[in-house]
């Protein structure tokens, strides 16, 4: 049985997997990767900058780096609130990414 998680850090968890969410939005945005699209994760973290619709070495690895720290938070958050509840911020945190930028950053889910 799993133990019920306080509302205050699961929302504390959701605000900082939202913030880590848009800054990778951003960088997406000025590299012109669609971070969505399938294959294009892994593509970015082995350091593949040919996905970007525009140069920008800066940005793209400052995107690569916030995707590795990414990861790094989703185990933390699991860790403290649960796999079916960091999956369920993400979610979110997607739907409202998918409504402030429409498809510029790729289909999702997948197909």
């Amino acid at each position: 049985m799993t133990e019920p998680h306080d509302h205050g850090q699961i929302a504390w968890w959701a605000e900082n997997i939202d913030e880590l969410d848009r800054e990778i939005a951003r960088l997406c945005l000025l590299c012109q990767v669609r971070i969505l699209d399938p294959g294009i994760i892994e593509r970015v973290l082995e350091k593949d900058a040919s996905v970007c619709g525009t140069p920008n070495p800066v940005a793209f690895a400052k995107l690569r780096d916030m995707l590795m720290f990414y990861f790094v938070i989703r185990e933390k958050s699991v860790d403290a609130v649960g796999e079916l509840q960091t999956e369920q911020i993400e979610a979110h945190v997607i739907e409202q990414i998918r409504n402030r930028f429409g498809d510029l950053l790729g289909k999702w889910p997948p197909a």
